[in-house]
């Protein structure tokens, strides 16, 4: 979607509506959360996932509508991307609940690994498709075959979500009408610190996926096809999030998350560099950048959200996981809007000091590596009873494991 923007001619700012438009819509949430009882989980999702997946061919025919200038195409596809993720925002009120109802405490680290790797092989395999679809030099017929598949798959995915088993909401939240105590849930104490965590993630994370991919398009020679390519072993790294997994239930969430944040502070420097051309890009290394950039998101994702099922109280639980979505997807949905403004802003930076060139990106990572640094500040500071330090971590990931492997291996 963002390639086939920006061959619109899409700025950078609409690049940022367009990257926050779906977590914008998840304030949505709110509202909705108050029908689930009535509905129940299943349903509520599955009635909101399939809808969208109903705009999903919409969008696929706006490509081949010639008769249309691309600024035209460009307002069709936001109006309908609206809807889609504002039907996707309404349903997924009802995901976090559900899940947190059908699997145990002691066994969500592993559940929301696999989930993890489930969805970067996925992701992975949809990229590769995508760039195969899609060749060098895109027509808008290919852009429309890409988003037809889309929806195709958007049926089959329906097909699995109606074999998950259904849980029944608790009584006393079904048949509750007292009024919901939102200003209390946001000063629960280690609520609270997750949201302020996570507002700071979102504006260091928010914009870094359409942003690297306006990079890579505006300062390299790559086409379409490379850059889906490259980017599909973003979602390799999410592999890695199984070994985490195991640990997480041991150690804790925070540490996980303190990892993920200096991973990302390393990630943000690298970029930094290529952006101010102090080095010069290379296959081998915007592919190694991808990889660490999927492993960094996809552990902070699982340890955020297991976390998140931790100090969530039982009672009340449907409205804190939609006020905690709310805050974190708004935020997310504002960040990249901000720092494509940013970027438009300062569009004709071209600063050269001491062999470093200061632009547009530069200042745009320059910016999110400062956020990462707040960010994990913030992490520190939050409040997880059984976590451990994140030495402990260090030291199985370096130490321990390692060890462990060679022990294996090692002839006796």
């Amino acid at each position: 979607m963002i390639l086939y923007a920006k061959n619109l001619g899409a700025s950078a700012t609409v690049l940022g509506i367009i990257t926050g438009m779906l977590p914008l819509l998840v304030i949505f949430q709110i509202p909705a959360a108050n029908y689930i009882g009535r509905i129940g989980y299943k349903k509520f999702v599955y009635a909101g996932w399939g809808s969208r997946v109903i705009f999903v061919f919409a969008i696929a025919l706006i490509p081949g509508m010639a008769f249309l200038k691309d600024q035209t195409k460009l307002a069709l596809i936001l109006f309908l991307l609206f809807i889609f993720n504002l039907l996707r925002g309404i349903s997924s009120c009802a995901w976090l609940p559900w899940i947190s109802s059908l699997v145990p405490n002691p066994v969500r680290g592993k559940y929301l690994a696999a989930d993890q790797a489930f969805i970067g092989v996925a992701s992975c395999a949809a990229f590769l498709i995508s760039a195969a679809m899609l060749g060098n030099h895109p027509r808008d017929w290919q852009f429309a075959a890409i988003f037809f598949v889309s929806g195709i798959n958007g049926i089959i995915s329906l097909r699995f979500l109606k074999r998950i088993p259904d849980v029944p909401v608790p009584e006393e939240i079904r048949t509750s009408n007292q009024p919901v105590p939102w200003l209390a849930m946001l000063q629960h104490p280690p609520f609270k610190k997750l949201l302020m965590m996570n507002l700071g993630w979102s504006l260091s994370y928010g914009g870094i996926s359409a942003f690297t991919v306006s990079f890579l398009k505006t300062a390299t020679s790559m086409t379409e096809a490379t850059i889906l390519v490259v980017s599909s072993v973003f979602f390799l790294g999410a592999l890695m999030s199984l070994w985490f997994g195991r640990r997480m239930d041991k150690l804790g969430s925070k540490p996980v998350m303190v990892f993920s944040s200096l991973l990302w502070i390393v990630i943000l420097s690298v970029w930094l560099l290529l952006a101010g051309k102090y080095i010069r890009p290379n296959p081998l290394l915007i592919l190694a950048l991808q990889f660490c950039m999927g492993l960094g998101a996809s552990v902070f994702n699982m340890s955020n959200v297991r976390l998140a099922m931790v100090v969530t109280p039982e009672m009340g639980r449907n409205h804190f996981f939609a006020l905690y979505s709310v805050v974190a997807n708004l935020s997310l949905g504002i960040s990249p809007v901000l720092w494509g403004i940013l970027i438009d802003g300062v569009r004709d930076l071209n600063y050269d000091l001491h062999g470093f060139n200061w632009n547009r990106f530069a200042v745009f990572f320059l910016g999110a590596g400062v956020m990462f640094m707040i960010t994990t500040f913030l992490k520190v500071k939050l409040d997880e009873p059984a976590a451990k330090p994140v030495e402990d971590l260090v030291r199985e990931m370096f130490i321990s494991s390692p060890q462990r492997m060679i022990a294996r291996v090692w002839p006796r």
